[in-house]
């Protein structure tokens, strides 16, 4: 990576860090108008700083449905902003499948049975959204699992993006608790920044050294 390249990336990385920490507070106390501007910036910020770093056509794709459920999800095009995502956990999981080199049965068995376990205990207090849910809840554990074969980093993104969207489903099911708002999009900004540099990382590191 070329000096000028590493310089805006850091430049990059401490104004999505800024805008991610802004966000959480403007959730944590209520801001409306500063919560809703905050996200709207998360994932371009992040999508820039991956562009130093040499980011794939899927992953810049990810980012980008990302950012576009992002802004769906604060309207009423609720299913439209599931939808984004869900194609953002398919570029992910079409990018980093074929780089699996880790890959292990015991991490399959283990989100497996956490799937099964988060669909059986908020089931009930989900009613007719139920089905999608579980679906969805599936699409993204299938993320978790694939991002941890892909290697350490990206696992640990893939883990909190489903802890974020786990909190979100506690929500739904009926199950809220003080400062679970803020907990949901502390863990999605960091998930999506690990997934992002987990992978540009490993890219990177084939060129030579890679500085995080």
């Amino acid at each position: 990576m070329s000096l000028s390249k590493l310089i805006a990336g850091r430049k990059h990385s401490a104004v999505y860090w800024t805008a991610s920490v802004v966000h959480v507070a403007a959730v944590a106390f209520d801001v409306k108008i500063l919560r809703q501007a905050s996200k709207a910036t998360l994932m371009p910020l992040l999508l820039a700083w991956s562009r130093t770093r040499e980011a794939p056509p899927l992953l810049q794709a990810a980012l980008l449905a990302s950012a576009a459920g992002d802004l769906l999800l604060e309207t009423e095009l609720q299913s439209a902003g599931i939808a984004a995502f869900a194609a953002a956990h398919a570029c992910y999981l079409a990018l980093m499948l074929p780089e699996s080199t880790q890959r292990s049965w015991r991490v399959l068995a283990a989100y497996g049975a956490l799937w099964a376990a988060l669909v059986a205990v908020l089931s009930r207090g989900l009613g007719s959204q139920r089905v999608p849910v579980a679906a969805y809840a599936l699409l993204l554990t299938a993320t978790a699992v694939v991002s941890r074969w892909h290697n350490p980093r990206s696992g640990a993104g893939g883990a909190l993006f489903l802890v974020s969207d786990a909190l979100i489903a506690l929500r739904l099911a009926g199950h809220d608790f003080p400062g679970r708002s803020a907990l949901t999009m502390a863990t999605y900004a960091g998930g999506q920044y690990l997934l992002t540099s987990g992978v540009t990382n490993q890219r990177l590191r084939r060129q030579g050294p890679v500085i995080a």
